[in-house]
């Protein structure tokens, strides 16, 4: 069961892999930025939510725009055979980080973290972003300092902050 699971999940990376760079350039050419991407599918009816950020935040025109262009897109190259709803939402508070870009934006930060495969016993973490590269993050958990690879990590997201 385990490694149907790892082959799942490594043939959606890569389908969420081969979306985003599709949609990509379309979401930046309108002045967003494609933070991350999710597709569910399932046998009737899947999904495909776009999360987008701008550097003045995002609005519900912000997301209809994208939307609209975004549809488009899809509709004349059509990588999804199967029927699907499109959403595309804000990032939230507890933002996916994806790209090196986003983990340097984010230093200083508390994040969760998941693990693909279990390292120093761990497959879930959550502790303070103090360093990132290309190949790894580094992360202060309970006073420890920890390193993980980043072909290791499945998913980063910030733990969300509530001002009072």
């Amino acid at each position: 069961m385990a490694l149907f699971l790892s082959l799942e999940a490594e043939r959606m990376s890569r389908r969420a892999r081969q979306l985003i760079d599709l949609l990509e350039p379309t979401v930046e050419a309108l002045g967003y930025e494609l933070v991350d991407l999710e597709f569910n599918s399932s046998a009737r009816h899947g999904l495909l939510r776009l999360y987008i950020d701008g550097p003045e935040g995002i609005t519900l025109d912000d997301c209809q725009a994208v939307s609209h262009q975004v549809s488009g897109v899809l509709d004349v190259e059509d990588p999804i055979k199967t029927e699907y709803d499109l959403e595309v939402s804000s990032p939230g508070l507890d933002r996916i980080l994806r790209t090196l870009a986003h983990y340097e934006q984010f230093l200083g930060f508390a994040v969760n973290v998941r693990l693909k495969r279990p390292e120093q016993n761990r497959r879930k973490v959550s502790g303070v972003l103090h360093a990132t590269d290309e190949s790894s993050i580094t992360l202060e958990v309970d006073g420890e300092t920890m390193v993980f690879r980043r072909d290791n990590i499945e998913k980063t997201r910030l733990v969300p902050v509530y001002d009072a």
